[in-house]
């Protein structure tokens, strides 16, 4: 609930704010296209917020990929260990704002968006005039926060002007492929906002990801993340239900898994990341349900998806329903294991011999 109750007062900020707000799919003021060259010089300094599991890894692709970082993280001890480093750590978000062209930010929450956005020291603190021209949100949030912020963003003025281009730009940018794609460099960015910055900004993605799908206007990456996690939730939960049915009449997990996997029942949750204990090394069923996309996090994202859905009045039993499921493994002590642990603590399947 805190994350609506964070919306709602952005919303009330936005009413009234002295930032001018822009319907959906409407141009915003002073907006000139990218050209590469100037990608190319709107790259030399990149500021990243939010070092956790996921920025941590990204933000050092990006440091292997050479480019100038500038990072701010709430843990000091993160924060040390990119100064041991000789990285440049900032103490606010807006000092990161201050330092750079382009702002990363991949955080937990809609809440910890919009208070690094619009806290007291966040990025657009100094007011209407902000230095980056590009601001790129990889969090999973709602979409009417992401497109409530590019809003506010596009109404801003570049500090310094770069050419003929006066407005900076934001782009909803979350990820797939969870922590082990975030190492390995193989995420997925859907990509939401102007067309000619997703363009410009792919250099960024591909130095933190295998690929990016542009996906439309502001908030339409977004929701997309949303609507695939959705439909991760709810195959995670078909396939262990079917695979501890498949065990209780008799049929190995292995065997039914073969089955899936060459039949119309193939999907990601059997064939890349089987929730069965035994069944595949490298996934997190492997080490006990540790490492990968956390049980809680995963009922935040039905969280968003359910209000999204009722948002455009959307029936969506099976949200409800997965919600459920995985808030039940919360509440049993499971939060912070992989959310495939369902198959084990909630349909009480057994490992693979």
């Amino acid at each position: 609930m805190a994350i609506f109750r964070a919306t709602a007062s952005f919303r009330q900020y936005m009413s009234k704010s002295r930032f001018k707000s822009f319907p959906v799919g409407s141009e915003t003021p002073s907006i000139r296209r990218f050209f590469s060259a100037d990608a190319l010089a709107s790259f030399q300094s990149v500021g990243f917020i939010g070092l956790g599991n996921m920025g941590t890894r990204m933000a050092n692709n990006l440091i292997k990929a050479g480019y100038n970082m500038v990072v701010h993280d709430i843990n000091r001890n993160t924060m040390k260990n990119y100064s041991d480093r000789g990285v440049a750590t900032k103490e606010t978000p807006f000092e990161v704002a201050e330092a750079s062209d382009v702002v990363i930010t991949m955080l937990p929450s809609p809440s910890h968006v919009l208070d690094v956005y619009n806290g007291s020291h966040g990025l657009l603190h100094g007011g209407s005039h902000i230095r980056p021209w590009l601001l790129i949100d990889s969090s999973t949030i709602d979409p009417q926060t992401s497109r409530e912020l590019s809003a506010v963003v596009s109404s801003c003025v570049l500090k310094e002007k770069r050419g003929s281009w006066e407005s900076p730009v934001m782009l909803d940018a979350p990820v797939s492929g969870g922590v082990l794609a975030a190492d390995a460099r193989t995420l997925t960015f859907m990509v939401g906002g102007l067309e000619e910055a997703y363009h410009a900004a792919k250099a960024l993605f591909l130095a933190m990801g295998k690929g990016s799908v542009y996906c439309g206007g502001a908030g339409n990456g977004s929701a997309a993340k949303i609507c695939n996690n959705l439909a991760l939730a709810v195959s995670m939960l078909g396939v262990s239900e079917a695979l501890a049915l498949g065990q209780s009449l008799g049929i190995s997990a292995k065997t039914l898994t073969k089955v899936f996997n060459s039949s119309s029942a193939r999907c990601w949750s059997s064939e890349s990341y089987n929730p069965v204990p035994g069944v595949m090394e490298e996934v997190p069923s492997a080490r006990d349900y540790d490492g990968g996309f956390a049980t809680k996090l995963m009922v935040k994202d039905l969280n968003l998806a359910k209000a999204s859905a009722s948002e455009v009045g959307l029936q969506h039993p099976l949200t409800s329903q997965g919600l459920e499921i995985y808030e039940k493994l919360c509440k049993d002590g499971y939060e912070n294991k992989d959310f495939s642990c369902v198959f084990r603590h909630f349909y009480s399947g057994d490992n693979e011999s």
